[in-house]
């Protein structure tokens, strides 16, 4: 096993619990680290035999276009897509960062962690 990770992409989106956050939008940062057995790939040198981060990233990028309303919706979205992605993921770790977030006073940023081993159950939207 081995872990591939992403660490400090920034999205400028439309996320937050309120409808004002939703129209002003604000910066975000995702961390994500991905368990996986990478010996293949490390043996054979080929691509092919290991998570591209390149795609992975994509993901990400479209995940953070759609509004959402919670910081743990948005790591689960991303979860969820890097997963179908790439059925043979052991395991992945998601951070999701918001930037100076509107609770009444100073903070740099809030920010959530989840840790999932599969299988994930579907998300009913609404």
């Amino acid at each position: 096993m081995g872990i591939i990770s992403l660490e400090g992409l920034e999205f400028f989106a439309y996320h937050g619990y309120y409808d004002e956050e939703q129209k002003m939008g604000n910066k975000y940062s995702i961390d994500i680290a991905i368990t996986a057995d990478l010996n293949r790939a490390a043996q054979e040198d080929r691509l092919s035999l290991t998570v591209n981060y390149e795609v992975v990233y994509a993901i990400i990028a479209d995940v953070m276009k759609i509004k959402h309303r919670l910081l743990e919706h948005i790591a689960y979205k991303i979860i969820e897509a890097v997963k179908e992605q790439f059925p043979e993921i052991q395991q992945i770790t998601v951070n999701v960062s918001k930037f100076n977030p509107p609770i009444g006073g100073v903070c740099e940023r809030s920010k959530i962690s989840i840790t999932t081993p599969f299988s994930l159950p579907p998300v009913e939207e609404g």
